[in-house]
């Protein structure tokens, strides 16, 4: 269903085990960055009353989400901790060019939250069906499915603003590009590294 061309090895779940309290920092701040992704949607295509309306729900719904695994670092009994570089972002924001009309940016936005949240989902069926923490595992199995949601509204929007061949195009590169990064990630406990 997601297309991702190179999945997750499952002994990241393992990495993941070892530290619980990283995998929920990193989490919570992956959560709030997808907020602010909407926002800033919001901000920079405010014409789009379709998309507008999708993102303050996305908002509300990843504030939410942040609030959940920030209740489960404090239910632990730790604190949110420092916000880490997401080597993953980073990788997969080299891909398009820079520059190109508003369009052609806003289209390259939809594609990398696309490609995010399609990875994101993989990573919490992943942990749903292998971590050992069943609390952890029923909470990761309930938000998978948010995350196939937001990676199926965000292809969508990009197939529906640009052009549909052209855009499965992008969207394939982005797949193979992708698979490349993912095999030097999966050795942190990390939700993309």
């Amino acid at each position: 269903m997601l297309g991702l061309k190179l999945p997750t090895d499952p002994r990241w779940v393992n990495i993941v085990e070892k530290n619980i309290e990283e995998i929920l920092t990193d989490h919570a701040y992956c959560e709030q960055k997808a907020a602010s992704m909407a926002i800033s949607l919001i901000i920079g295509f405010p014409e789009r009353s379709d998309l507008v309306q999708e993102m303050t729900a996305l908002v509300k719904e990843e504030i939410s989400h942040f609030k959940m695994v920030h209740d489960r670092i404090l239910e632990r009994g730790w604190k949110l901790g420092r916000e880490r570089k997401d080597e993953y972002v980073i990788e997969l924001m080299k891909f398009f060019p820079k520059g190109g009309s508003r369009e052609t940016h806003l289209i390259h936005k939809l594609l990398y939250a696309a490609m995010i949240e399609a990875r994101s989902c993989e990573r919490f069926r992943l942990l749903s069906e292998n971590i050992n923490d069943k609390e952890l595992a029923t909470f990761y199995r309930n938000l998978m499915a948010s995350e196939a949601n937001h990676y199926t509204m965000f292809l969508g929007f990009a197939r529906k603003y640009g052009d549909r061949e052209e855009v499965d195009k992008k969207w394939n590169d982005l797949l193979e590009y992708e698979a490349e990064i993912m095999k030097n990630l999966g050795k942190k406990e990390t939700m993309h590294g």
